[in-house]
């Protein structure tokens, strides 16, 4: 049921009011109930109370209600801003938020998935909740500032130079006028150019531009989570989809079918591969453009963020002339990160090194590195068997997602190559469990795997703004503290021009690396659960993600927050 028609049962306005806020609404755009305020209709009371009896919810007044930061950072930016709610407080593992809309099933299971709590509604005013996101969930303000920006200056300011992909810079703007006639082309041009400037700038790993019924938006993804930085007219979109691809030479004309490209450009003085995937939705072409910086990608070992003795750990298992090693963790973990600094540790004019990715996101000097296509039969198994033939010492492999893949890793090994690969699991532990559903023999794992790595990337707490913090004890408790029996500093960041008001600048790698050795392999081959395998683990000094996270707390280098995000314990 609508504001209005709920309003209207319970006897608060009638019918012509409504018509006439209704078109009072049209004029500014402002959600019904604050144009009903402001024509003194209704009281924010009166508002809240409708509201409160027709949800069933308590109303709440945020102006006598004493915000704690800590449960504030629970919600994230983009999704305080989007669905204007506020935490309030917290209690075991049930979040309350003061929304606008108690009703809004969306907001709720986005936000419950988002944090992992159960989310209790209450009723506030709109106001009230504007004012303290404005306050406190400032990155919108500074993202906007930046970016905002459709009416720009010339394409032409030599930050972008497109020179590979749609032939070379010249020919883009030419190509766009052969295919399109849209006057917005132009304009698109503009914003296309803007958009891959400001995302090198700012270190952004995706692009998502996505169509929808009345406008479209932009959102940036920047040290792992996204924030949406504009909303250009709905009208743009088929001209900024038509521009990005002819761009990335894509069939402009094919709308129904999903599409893969890339663009080579020169950014701000440095050669960027941008990959470009094209999807058709309700609403138009949704695209989603990979950044790669080879320049920022540091593919070094020391570099990620490994504890001492866990990367000791790791460089051994690498180090091995055959068998496999396998790193783990979901998508955005930092895994292809790992495998290509483990390779280029690796490179040796000696040695002979091959990879089978999907898709190669960087060329390593030295190494011969190969693109699977599944629509022309080049599958990761494919590639494997072909490459056994091409006298190979080392063998990347992207991903082992299927049971032919897996054999073939093994017959490798077994024949004297040293396997690298990643698999899509939560623990490293659970890796054992997840080859053996593919139905890989238990005596095959236990007689080549070799260890198996797990991952996290935590962001890191921005130096230019972080101050000591108090945190609340449940949520310390959450994170693995016992309140008062820690004895180092909590930090985090308050938000500033350097991280663009998030608090966090840059992300580092947590690790857990479990070296399969003789007690882990009697569990393999005794069919032992994951439970028991990462005990004995644990037993033998593995580092879990809980601790790794725990130390980068200790040293400063994040917060309580990215600890509990990144290695939630199953309650």
């Amino acid at each position: 049921m609508r504001l209005g028609e709920v309003l209207i049962k319970q006897g608060m306005i009638s019918e012509d009011m409504l018509h006439r806020a209704l078109e009072e609404q049209k004029k500014d755009g402002s959600r019904l109930g604050s144009v009903l305020i402001k024509m003194g209709v209704l009281t924010e009371a009166d508002l809240l109370n409708a509201l409160s009896r027709h949800f069933g919810v308590q109303s709440i007044d945020l102006k006598g209600v004493e915000l704690n930061d800590a449960i504030l950072k629970l919600i994230p930016n983009e999704l305080a801003g989007k669905y204007l709610v506020v935490p309030v407080k917290r209690f075991g593992r049930t979040l309350t938020l003061a929304m606008i809309n108690p009703g809004d099933v969306t907001a709720i299971e986005d936000i419950q998935f988002a944090t992992g709590f159960q989310v209790q509604p209450m009723v506030a005013a709109e106001e009230a909740i504007l004012e303290i996101i404005q306050k406190h969930y400032n990155v919108q303000k500074f993202l906007s500032d930046v970016m905002y920006e459709i009416e720009m200056a010339d394409a032409g300011d030599g930050n972008v130079q497109v020179v590979d992909g749609a032939a070379a810079q010249d020919n883009v703007e030419e190509d766009l006028a052969s295919v399109d006639d849209d006057s917005d082309s132009g304009p698109a041009l503009k914003l296309g150019y803007k958009i891959i400037s400001d995302a090198v700038a700012m270190n952004v790993s995706d692009v998502h531009i996505e169509p929808y019924e009345k406008d479209m938006r932009i959102r940036y993804r920047i040290d792992g989570i996204l924030h949406e930085v504009m909303k250009p007219p709905r009208r743009m979109n088929r001209a900024l989809a038509t521009v990005i691809k002819v761009m990335a030479k894509l069939k402009v004309e094919e709308k129904r079918l999903p599409q893969d490209g890339r663009i080579k450009a020169r950014v701000h003085n440095k050669i960027i591969d941008i990959r470009v995937s094209t999807v058709p939705t309700l609403f138009g072409e949704k695209l989603a453009l990979r950044i790669l910086d080879r320049s920022a990608q540091q593919l070094n070992l020391d570099l990620l963020g490994f504890d001492e003795s866990t990367l000791k750990d790791f460089r051994r298992a690498i180090k091995s002339p055959f068998g496999i090693v396998l790193v783990t963790g979901p998508t955005g973990s930092g895994k292809t990160t790992t495998l290509y600094s483990a390779v280029t540790e690796l490179n040796d004019p000696g040695l002979n090194i091959t990879t089978a990715e999907d898709p190669i996101e960087y060329s390593l000097q030295g190494i011969n590195q190969l693109q699977t296509n599944e629509k022309i039969g080049l599958t990761f198994a494919g590639a494997l068997r072909s490459y056994l033939r091409q006298d190979p010492n080392i063998i990347m492999v992207g991903e082992i997602r299927d049971l032919e893949t897996a054999q073939i890793s093994i017959r490798a090994s077994l024949t004297g190559h040293l396997v690298l690969s990643t698999v899509h699991t939560n623990s490293a532990a659970a890796t054992i469990t997840r080859l053996i559903n593919m139905n890989v023999e238990p005596f095959l794992i236990a007689s080549t795997l070799l260890a198996v790595q797990s991952q996290r990337l935590l962001r890191k707490v921005c130096d230019k703004c972080k101050k000591e913090f108090k945190f609340a004890d449940e949520i310390l408790m959450d994170a693995g503290l016992e309140p008062g029996k820690f004895d180092f500093l909590l930090y985090k960041g308050e938000g500033c021009e350097n991280c663009r008001g998030t608090g966090y600048k840059g992300r580092l790698g947590i690790f857990e690396t479990m070296i399969i050795n003789a007690a882990i392999r009697e569990l393999i081959l005794s069919h032992g659960t994951t439970e028991e395998i990462e005990k004995e683990a644990v037993a033998q000094n593995m580092l879990t993600l809980r601790e790794a996270a725990l130390r980068k707390l200790a040293e400063g280098s994040t917060t309580v927050e990215e600890v509990i995000r990144e290695t939630k314990v199953a309650s």
